[in-house]
């Protein structure tokens, strides 16, 4: 299997050869991002037909940058516009001036059929057949500037029953659009989120059924027969077939391979509790995760501001990357980011970008070695670097000022990213484990680390792939759900649900080499709640369910009451078939200071003041080797800072076990 992550700046392509990951790192091609994908497959010659895996950001930047498709939205009349009133919230409540939030549908291609199923899912209302041809008529008679290249569906109460759903599907298909209907993409209740993630799939599938399509063909050219799988932001993988069909759930590709591999790297490690910081060229991703029991997911996320309710990793992201452009406002204020440099034209030291990036800082701080950099296979322009930032320093005396002063700030608003995923629900990150990767992870991760008080920090090998590693191992996976509405009382006729839902689960996973395992679980509220919490399910002892679901809710909210009744609102249903297991080699530790590895001394940056510090070449390191700050570790994929008093301990696997000093007082 080989690995492909696309990121903002750079393309990971790992492998394993000879029982060893491998890794090609090389510049991303926003324009057409199947090159960079097919481009290090040339150097790679596999024994045996290959299955690549793919982590994608077409999904995400499409919806960013708002070039998706134009979507007719079709949904049961009078209820046209609740896709843009949606549950009416503001996001800044004081805020009188505030713009109403974008909606990806304009009011023109908003259409109504008259029709209407009941919540026990009989049908009161069927749109006539002359209903129908009015409808695919008034799509077609769109404006040409406005003219629909794509289809979302979603019916009051399709969930119950979505035959008239398919009965205007049918009707719409000679349009030659693609289609995307509620009971399929996400068959739950809530109209406006399912509504909201259907509009987002019809968005989404023209450019990315065009992408993969164009990636396939460049892929069976250079191997015949080779299959491409596309990683899900819930963690594991499907066929790119499926990807094209339902892409919005391909949202967070790339940043779930990194939430995966970074849990796999803990588990090897013997980390149980771990905060991921994984810093790109363009963003940051944290996340939390207990490595027993797997990370946290979602199903209630804003892309943007969009609603997407699909089943996903619980990713915080924010605008802080290694291309992140910095900038005085008008009050002579520093801020970093969102806005990046990507990889075209890039950072100002790879030749091409004219303003200062995170990158450009690290260089002129002398956090970065441009002879280790890539493997020296990119030059880096200090002396560009130089000029332009002090060309650009405003009211900064210098330009190591400024760079000081754009470090400070991308750590501070990683530092917040970090609060809101621990702080703010309830976890002190002070027992957690920092495992910090990507491009930028380990240059700011011991800074992080003291800042929030988290005694070790984690630098798994190649962090710069790390999501492309993620990948490599995830498994095969697929999530179904459906919306029933019973009282727990009648708990027991869930059984037959799952057996509907894991019928068509075994259809779908026929193709896997592996057996596909099914994992249970219920959605569970108080009568007359507005949200629910999930909980396991034991078909062999099913109120179990409502026992754990009252524990949960004591540890979640601080109270229960088993006295009141219990509805159960969805049932769902987690298919996986097992990726082909994988463990790194494992060498014996035995004590050593490294000083094989050391190649050179240089003035580093560090709180405010340059300091003499030691560079160590990493994949020169042994086991056991123990470093001390002030000291930076190069390698091809990334830099380790060590701060001063910090020390850096190589285990077994080749990770980095860094312990962080207590703060004085």
């Amino acid at each position: 299997m080989i690995a492909i992550d696309t990121g903002g700046t750079f393309t990971d392509c790992v492998y394993i050869s000879e029982g060893q990951l491998r890794v090609l790192k090389i510049f991303s091609t926003p324009a057409d991002p199947s090159l960079a994908v097919t481009a290090p497959l040339a150097t790679i010659h596999p024994g045996a037909t290959p299955q690549i895996r793919h982590g994608t950001t077409v999904g995400t930047n499409t919806v960013l940058e708002r070039n998706g498709a134009r979507v007719a939205f079709v949904t049961t009349a009078g209820f046209e516009d609740t896709i843009a009133i949606g549950r009416q919230a503001r996001a800044r409540l004081y805020d009188w001036f505030a713009p109403a939030p974008d909606c990806l549908v304009p009011a023109e291609l908003r259409f109504g059929i008259p029709e209407r199923v009941s919540v026990e899912g009989k049908i009161l209302r069927a749109p006539t057949d002359a209903e129908l041809a009015t409808l695919v008529e008034q799509i077609r008679a769109a404006p040409p500037e406005l003219s629909p290249e794509a289809i979302a569906i979603s019916l009051l109460f399709s969930f119950a029953n979505p035959e008239t759903e398919r009965r205007v599907e049918a009707a719409l298909r000679p349009l030659g659009l693609p289609i995307s209907t509620s009971h399929r993409i996400l068959p739950e209740f809530r109209e406006y989120e399912r509504a909201s993630t259907t509009v987002v799939n019809a968005y989404l599938s023209p450019r990315m059924g065009s992408y993969l399509s164009h990636l396939e063909g460049h892929v069976s050219q250079w191997q015949a027969g080779s299959h491409i799988e596309v990683m899900q932001s819930s963690g594991g993988t499907i066929p790119a077939r499926l990807a094209a069909q339902e892409p919005v759930r391909t949202i967070l590709s790339g940043p779930a391979g990194g939430v995966i591999g970074a849990c796999q790297v803990a588990r090897w490690a013997g980390f149980d509790r771990v905060i991921g910081l994984d810093m790109g060229g363009t963003s940051t991703d944290v996340f939390l995760a207990d490595s027993s029991a797997g990370p946290q997911r979602t199903r209630e996320s804003l892309i943007d501001g969009v609603p997407v309710s699909v089943h996903m990793l619980d990713i915080h992201t924010i605008g802080a990357g290694g291309g992140s452009l910095a900038r005085f406002d008008a009050g002579g204020m520093l801020h970093v980011g969102p806005e990046s440099a990507g990889a075209d034209p890039g950072p100002i030291c790879f030749g091409r970008g004219t303003r200062p990036t995170v990158t450009d800082a690290n260089l002129l701080l002398g956090r970065l070695d441009p002879s280790t950099f890539l493997g020296g296979s990119v030059h880096l322009d200090r002396s560009r670097a130089e000029r332009i930032f002090h060309d650009q320093k405003g009211p900064l005396i210098t330009a190591e000022a400024l760079a000081a002063g754009m470090l400070r700030v991308v750590e501070t608003n990683m530092e917040k990213a970090i609060r809101v995923i621990s702080v703010e629900r309830g976890y002190d990150p002070r027992q957690f484990t920092l495992i910090a990767f990507g491009g930028g992870g380990p240059l700011h991760a011991c800074s992080l680390a003291r800042a929030l008080e988290i005694p070790v920090v984690i630098v798994p090998t190649m962090p710069g792939a790390l999501s492309a590693v993620g990948i490599l191992l995830a498994d095969a996976v697929r999530d179904y759900s459906r919306t029933v509405m019973l009282h727990a009382d009648r708990i027991d006729q869930i059984e037959s649900i799952f057996f509907e839902l894991e019928l068509h689960a075994v259809e779908e996973f026929s193709a896997q080499p592996s057996e596909a395992i099914p994992e249970r679980s219920l959605d569970l509220r108080y009568r007359g709640q507005g949200y629910e919490l999930n909980v396991p399910f034991d078909p062999r002892h099913p109120k179990h369910s409502i026992q754990a679901f009252h524990q949960l809710h004591q540890q979640r909210y601080g109270f229960s009451d088993p006295r009141r009744p219990v509805e159960v609102v969805n049932v769902r249903l987690r298919m996986s078939a097992p990726a082909e297991p994988y463990t790194p080699p494992f060498r014996e530790p035995r004590p050593g200071n490294g000083s094989s590895a050391c190649y050179a001394e240089r003035d580093i940056f560090y709180d405010g003041e340059f300091i003499r510090s030691r560079l160590y070449h990493r994949d020169q390191l042994h086991p056991g080797d123990i470093l001390h700050g002030p000291t930076m570790i190069t390698e091809y994929t990334s830099a380790t800072i060590l701060l001063p008093a910090c020390t850096a301990r190589v285990d077994g696997y080749g990770n980095l076990i860094v312990a962080i000093p207590e703060k004085t007082a």
